[in-house]
Parts: C-alpha cells; sequence; structure tokens
C-alpha cells in the first residue's frame, strides 16, 4: 500500500495539479481519527507520513515513571493490522480531495465570467427549474430568466448569457439566462465582426423577452453605416439573432446624443413629423402623420414602451390631426378668456390680455 499511496500522489499532481502535501496532511487528520476510533486513543495521537516511502507510524504521547518522576514521552503505537484501515482511508480522502479540487478548478474556470454567453444542452426542465449542460457543470436557468414562449426540450442546444456564479459545497452554481438584454448585446458581438472588433458600438438595448428588442447602435468610424453592418447582407445577420432567439422581433436603429432626434429614431419604423422636448420634466412629445400613429404606438403600446425603456425619456405620441385640434382647442379657451394667443422667444404664451375683436394684444398686434 505505501509505495501505491506515492505513485497515487504523483499520478494526482500531474493529471489533477493538486498539491501532494495537501492530501497528505488531510490523510495524516483522517488516519488520527479513524485510530481514535477504532483503538480507544486519547487525544495525543499523530500519524507520520514517509514521502519517500509512504510508510506510516503511529504515535501516541505516554505518562512512563523514571527516576520516581512522572514523564510524558511519545511512543510509536502503530497496530500490526493499521495498514488496511490506511488503505481504506486514503482511497476516502484522495477521492474527497479529488471532488473538492476539480469544484475547485470549477469555480475558477466560470467565476469572474459574468456578462459571458455560453452554449450548452438542455439536460432537464419542469416548472422548478431547468438544467443546461455547459460540458464539466451543469448551469441553472431558473424560471424567472426563462422566455415564456419558449420550450426547453431535451436535447436542445441553446445559447445563454451567465448573471450570477455562485461557490457551493458542492459543484459551482452558474445561473444563467434568456432574457438578459445582455444576451442580445453578446449575439451581436457574435454576428457582427464591426461590433466585435470595436468600429460599431451598441449604446442601448430595450427588450421584451420572446417578442420585441430595440437596438441603438453608433458608429465610430464615419466610414461604416451602424445599421447596415448590423443588419447584414440581405439581413443575414440580425436574421441569425432572430433565430437564436426563436422569432424575436429586432428594430435596429442609429443613436444620436440630440434628444429629439434619437427619440424620433427610436420609434422605428414609424415616421415622425416633429419632436418637441421638455428637459425639466424628462418629456418628448412626439407628433405623427395620421397614417403612423398606430405603428408608432404599436400592439399594445409595445412599440412606445420600447423606444421609452431605449432612450430613457417619457414619450407622449399624437397624430397631426389630434395635435391641431388640441390646439384648436386651446384657442378656443384663450379667445374665451382674452389671452393674447402670441408666443414669446421663451417659447411661452404672452400674458397680456387680447385687444377686443382680436388674438393678440397691442403689441403683438403690431408685429403682425
Amino acid at each position: 500500500m505505501n509505495s501505491e499511496l506515492i505513485e497515487a500522489l504523483r499520478q494526482i499532481e500531474r493529471e489533477k495539479r493538486i498539491d501532494p502535501d495537501i492530501i497528505l496532511e488531510a490523510l495524516k487528520s483522517a488516519l488520527v481519527s479513524a485510530y481514535r476510533r477504532d483503538y480507544g486513543a486519547g487525544p495525543n495521537v499523530r500519524v507520520e507520513i514517509d514521502k519517500e516511502t509512504g510508510e506510516i507510524k503511529v504515535f501516541s504521547e505516554k505518562v512512563v515513571e523514571r527516576d520516581g518522576k512522572e514523564e510524558v514521552v511519545e511512543v510509536e503505537v502503530t497496530p500490526d493490522n493499521f495498514g488496511r484501515i490506511a488503505a481504506q482511508t486514503a482511497k476516502q480522502v484522495i477521492l474527497q480531495r479529488i471532488r473538492e479540487a476539480e469544484r475547485e478548478l470549477m469555480y475558477e474556470e466560470y467565476v469572474g465570467r459574468e456578462g459571458d454567453i455560453v452554449t450548452g444542452i438542455i439536460e432537464q426542465s419542469d416548472q422548478r427549474y431547468t438544467l443546461v449542460n455547459l460540458g464539466r457543470v451543469e448551469a441553472l436557468l431558473p424560471p424567472t430568466e426563462q422566455i415564456p414562449t419558449e420550450r426547453y426540450d431535451h436535447g436542445t442546444r441553446l445559447k445563454t448569457y451567465i448573471v450570477e456564479v455562485r461557490r457551493t459545497t458542492k459543484e459551482p452554481q452558474i445561473i444563467v439566462s434568456r432574457t438578459h438584454p445582455g444576451l442580445l448585446k453578446r449575439l451581436f458581438e457574435l454576428e457582427v465582426p464591426e461590433i466585435f472588433d470595436g468600429f460599431v458600438e451598441i449604446k442601448t438595448v430595450a427588450r421584451e423577452p420572446g417578442h420585441r428588442s430595440k437596438v441603438a447602435v453608433a458608429s465610430r468610424d464615419p466610414n461604416i453605416d451602424p445599421v447596415g453592418a448590423c443588419v447584414g447582407p440581405r439581413g443575414s445577420r440580425v436574421r441569425m439573432i432572430v433565430n437564436e432567439l426563436r422569432g424575436e422581433k429586432i428594430d435596429i436603429m442609429e443613436w444620436n446624443e440630440d434628444p429629439s432626434t434619437f427619440v424620433a429614431n427610436a420609434l422605428s419604423p414609424a415616421k415622425v413629423k416633429g419632436v418637441k422636448i421638455d428637459e425639466e420634466e424628462h418629456t418628448a412629445e412626439v407628433i405623427v402623420p395620421d397614417d403612423q400613429l398606430s405603428l408608432a404606438i404599436g400592439k399594445e403600446g409595445q412599440n412606445a414602451r420600447l423606444a421609452a425603456k431605449l432612450t430613457g425619456w417619457r414619450i407622449d405620441i399624437e397624430s397631426e390631426s389630434q395635435t391641431k385640434e388640441k390646439a384648436k382647442v386651446l384657442l378656443e379657451k384663450a379667445l374665451a378668456k382674452g389671452k393674447c394667443q402670441a408666443i414669446t422667444s421663451s417659447g411661452k404664451q404672452c400674458k397680456n390680455r387680447a385687444k377686443p375683436g382680436s388674438a393678440y394684444c397691442g403689441v403683438h398686434k403690431r408685429l403682425e
């Protein structure tokens, strides 16, 4: 057993990258426990293992009388059959340490990879969770990170986004997602070389997973069209991403630092006539042609809702007819109150009273 132990430790060091000293220390502790259990020894027991030969010896402290005085001495108490106990214990300790080391290696492999995209095979799926096999470790896809419209059938290959890596007493727990906006960003990096190389940047993403997403992109190279690069020849690049997301619709538009332009772009595919920004209220009043109103709002308000998420502005949408009707009503109310209808340079309505029979005060009447 002794030579076998040393050879086993050397092999573990080569194949598993585990320090033999760590196993030897654990084995010594386990053998002390085994000796106490089987031989009823006291607390002062220690085990030595020769690193070269693998020879195992047990020592215990005993009280002896010398020259009329009691002394504590350490004597060897290795039982004749202790080799069998040592062999069984060594096997258990080595297997345990190998499992622990492999768990640690797996944890080290994935810790810090939050935000990465990984491909796995669905192993098990029920109402509580879905397990995704990533090769050496399984990832957990919780219901909260699943797309309600997707089916997770056994054996299906799936790309997921790592949201968290947890250390546990067993294997590391890797939490992955299909709903995270980061998954969409990573998919674009995989399919669009200009994004991967840094020539095109994804500025913001808004998702309603499984239904529709909006992506705002900007170019760092004036010769590259960011939207065209993401769409790809005949839509090939974005089509690959749509297929991976099982048909989720994706709108790609150009980001702009001007809020009015960006809000107008974000409401794509609807065409916008005008955008009025209120910085204080952080709102954008948008006017669209009558035939574009339903498209701008979208089914159940989805297009407007995603545009608001994408831009960070609260968006109010009106058709041209609604705007004209509202202006007419306001004018009638103002005329009834006798207020001047002129708009000053500050963008606010004149506070003066209108002259009788006119919509303006004396000052603005002269400026007509």
